[in-house]
């Protein structure tokens, strides 16, 4: 619930510049806390209510026929505490883990989790990472690991797969293919030689091949994004080339490119964004979703979409794929869809499976299926509140209070649920609240509150 405006302080910025940086982020944190403490009564309410209504009405949850212990990893994610009430309401039993960091994740309330622990960070101590799972694994007698990862960690859970396997199944890809769908560049090269339908992309490694590219030959503009992951660059999507070449030199040059960290410059075409969620097992497709999208993306309703559904279903068979995997599609005004990127991992979209029953068996059942499982037609479109209320401080006409309103009433929230509803409080007045508190000790900046992934974005963030 916070402006996405940056409280970094650059190494140029001079000593006055610095403090008057450090007092905007003091009151911008110190607003936004207290917004949170206003909302805290009406939470703790609407939780101790749903608390009375589940012990009276809820009904246990299923017995498996063969339980199994599932080991879940990026608890501070929506998608994690989703994926464990669908794997908990299917009778198993979850462990969750985390990052160290986030110790603090308030998803360890819920009633889907039976375990929880922390983690290394995978990128600064990827040994002690992958240790650490594995004593969880055998000291939890873990039959199954579904990584739901961060960016960072999804190619340390291809590197942990070896070690963990020998004890449990690994629901993830291989490294070298993961480094592959991860590489934005080295994805739509893979996608182009199987007759698939990708822009035209360019791998940037400096500056200068951008300045010096003939954009005049070209019938689209383009835009530049960083291969490795960005979570604040990544919303930049300014076209190419600018209004002058010295635009265009001024802002490519502005961009951290480099030999280590290149860049894909990609053709920008105009259309509707759309993105996935596909579960797949040797090469068959067995649950998908697909939703309309955007750069920063707090909402999912389920998108009908056969064309984009045979791609993703030719792209996974052709390279026998098991794990989780997502897609970004540009669909184009005549019709053709237009892969624009690939995660190796689980995607926000899976909050869309909140009431499917199907949605272990889809993940961890051998049979084939007639067809991959989609959303029930009457799931409604999840949302998470709090981005919600603060869309409000945006609105500007009747209309748009119209729109807002209908959004809330067809859809629902992707982390209350009237039978497992703690984490609807823990997560924005633990979590969120104490990674603030952290951040106000430091007077340290951030750019936005992401209640979806349970954490505040920062620049040089994870």
């Amino acid at each position: 619930m916070a402006q996405s405006i940056s409280l970094s302080l650059p190494e140029s910025t001079t000593p006055s510049t610095g403090i008057r940086i450090k007092i905007v982020a003091l009151f911008k944190t110190l607003g936004t806390l207290t917004l949170l403490l206003i909302a805290l009564p009406i939470n703790a309410l609407i939780v101790l209510l749903s608390l009375l209504w589940s012990i009276l009405f809820t009904k246990k949850p299923a017995v498996a026929a063969h339980p199994q212990t599932i080991l879940v990893s990026g608890g501070k994610m929506t998608k994690a505490l989703q994926l464990a009430r669908s794997f908990h309401a299917a009778g198993h039993r979850v462990i969750l883990v985390e990052g160290h960091k986030y110790w603090l994740s308030g998803h360890r309330f819920s009633n889907a989790v039976s375990r929880f622990y922390t983690v290394p960070a995978p990128q600064d101590d990827p040994e002690g990472y992958i240790q650490a799972l594995l004593e969880i694994v055998k000291k939890e007698k873990v039959d199954i690991y579904v990584p739901v990862c961060s960016p960072v960690a999804s190619y340390y859970d291809s590197l942990a797969k070896p070690s963990l396997s020998a004890y449990c199944e690994v629901f993830h890809f291989d490294a070298e293919i993961t480094k592959m769908l991860d590489d934005k560049f080295a994805f739509t090269d893979q996608a182009r030689s199987l007759g698939l339908s990708v822009p035209k992309s360019f791998k940037i490694t400096d500056a200068e091949q951008v300045i010096n590219f003939d954009f005049s030959k070209e019938t689209r503009k383009y835009i530049i994004k960083s291969i490795s992951y960005d979570s604040v660059r990544r919303l930049n999507l300014t076209k190419l080339p600018c209004d002058t070449p010295e635009e265009t030199a001024a802002f490519v040059k502005s961009l951290p490119i480099s030999p280590e960290k290149p860049w894909i410059m990609q053709e920008f075409i105009p259309g509707k964004e759309l993105c996935t969620h596909s579960t797949v097992r040797d090469g068959e497709l067995r649950l998908h979703c697909c939703s309309d999208s955007s750069a920063f993306q707090i909402n999912y309703e389920n998108v009908e979409n056969p064309q984009i559904r045979q791609w993703v279903q030719h792209f996974v068979k052709s390279l026998g794929l098991t794990g989780q995997v997502s897609f970004d599609f540009i669909q184009a005004e005549d019709g053709t869809a237009y892969a624009i990127e690939c995660n190796p991992r689980t995607h926000s979209a899976i909050t869309m499976f909140y009431n499917h029953p199907g949605v272990a068996e889809a993940y961890f059942g051998k049979t084939l299926l007639a067809a991959p499982l989609e959303p029930l037609a009457d799931s409604k479109p999840t949302y998470w509140i709090y981005h919600e209320i603060w869309r409000l401080t945006g609105i500007r006409s009747a209309k748009q209070l119209q729109t807002w309103f209908q959004r809330l009433v067809r859809g629902t929230d992707a982390i209350y649920q009237i039978n497992d509803p703690i984490p609807f409080l823990t997560l924005h007045h633990w979590q969120i609240t104490l990674l603030l508190l952290q951040n106000l000790q430091k007077l340290k900046g951030w750019v936005k509150i992401d209640f979806n992934i349970g954490k505040l974005v920062e620049l040089g963030g994870d």
